[in-house]
């Protein structure tokens, strides 16, 4: 039998920029099977990984809800109608070629359309644009996180290519940002991608940080990690931390109330006594391992899914190929977020490591 299915504003670019489509089939459950088979985008907006109508879309009979009448087995008869009906609350909605490039997103039920969704209309800053930051930017991009920040002021160098993804041989002498840049919108042009070109400072964090949902530190100095967790903590921001050195990494998150950098380290080392990965080394692919790790990280606060690693420290070391997580804790005595702070505005940090101010480039 020929069943003419009417198609809402928001799917119809999944279905040829119809308003109404003839699709054969004897049952509401036969029809919307043929209706996904002949357009597969619109298929995963009208079930879920079941096979399932989810409850956010209606189904239509002639005007009549198809709870009302039997369900997906409610019997049709030629010239009756079907309405595909969506909740609406805003957002954006997404294209045929969205829902195929993230397709292997959708049919995931802990994603789904609305997870997808979610992505797409997050933010998110990345602190330094090297060895941490670039496999952070790079997957964050290519799962459709709407809008991305990078923040860098250093250029790319030659001593970078091997580890830091985001950059290539041609892009040797340009500034990290702009490479950055460009390398995220060859993988996907749908981010909007913000570069900041210039150092975070105790000046401009608190205009820049509260621009975004998350941050991702890729900072390979104390500097700047420093200033960064106290700036999120102000601003009341999520941070997804990262650090690298030789064949160790580490990967945190830090939920401002739930603890923060500063309950780990209350203060930085004296200058000079923590090499840096300019004077000690670190094996490339181990930026991937950890830059990786704070991706997923990211992804999960935005989806709200699964267990974060806040108040846990995860530990990754590759000569042994051991990761072991330990237990964090909020700091009663914390500086910045304990119960009688000391640190309550943001500190010229050039000065309180006594060094002159080091690139950020994510090591």
């Amino acid at each position: 039998m020929s069943i003419m299915v009417y198609i809402p504003t928001p799917f119809r670019r999944l279905a040829g920029n119809q308003t109404y489509v003839r699709v054969e089939g004897s049952s509401v459950a036969e029809v919307l099977n043929n209706l996904g088979s002949q357009y597969p985008g619109l298929r995963h907006m009208i079930f879920d990984e079941s096979d399932e109508v989810p409850g956010h879309i209606n189904i239509y009979v002639n005007n009549q809800e198809m709870h009302s009448l039997q369900g997906k087995e409610t019997p049709l008869e030629d010239g009756d109608e079907i309405a595909v009906i969506p909740a609406i609350a805003g957002g954006q909605v997404l294209t045929e070629d969205q829902v195929n490039r993230y397709s292997r997103h959708i049919i995931m039920p802990q994603v789904g359309p609305l997870g997808q969704r979610k992505l797409m209309a997050a933010k998110v800053l990345i602190v330094g644009a090297g060895g941490l930051g670039s496999p952070s930017a790079l997957y964050l991009a290519l799962a459709g996180v709407g809008t991305i920040g990078i923040a860098d002021f250093d250029i790319v160098d030659l001593s970078n290519l091997q580890r830091q993804v985001l950059h290539h041989n041609d892009d040797v002498g340009r500034p990290k940002t702009q490479s950055a840049k460009d390398t995220l919108l060859s993988y996907n042009p749908d981010v909007n991608v913000v570069i900041h070109d210039g150092p975070i400072t105790s000046e401009n964090a608190m205009e820049l940080i509260p621009q975004y949902d998350i941050v991702v530190n890729g900072a390979d100095n104390f500097t700047t990690r420093y200033l960064v967790n106290d700036a999120c903590y102000f601003a009341g921001k999520p941070l997804v931390d990262g650090s690298i050195l030789l064949f160790d990494g580490q990967a945190t998150v830090f939920i401002p109330g739930q603890g923060c950098y500063r309950c780990l380290f209350p203060a930085p080392p004296p200058p000079g006594l923590v090499p840096s990965c300019a004077d000690a080394g670190v094996l490339g692919a181990l930026t991937g391992v950890i830059g990786s790790i704070q991706a997923i990280e990211t992804l999960k606060l935005i989806l709200g899914i699964g267990d974060s690693l806040s108040s846990r420290l995860l530990l990754f070391d590759a000569l042994s190929m051991e990761f072991r997580v330990v237990k964090l804790r909020r700091d009663p005595k914390c500086p910045l977020c304990g119960d009688d702070p000391t640190v309550t505005e943001l500190i010229d940090y050039v000065e309180f490591c006594g060094a002159p101010f080091p690139s950020h480039d994510g090591n």
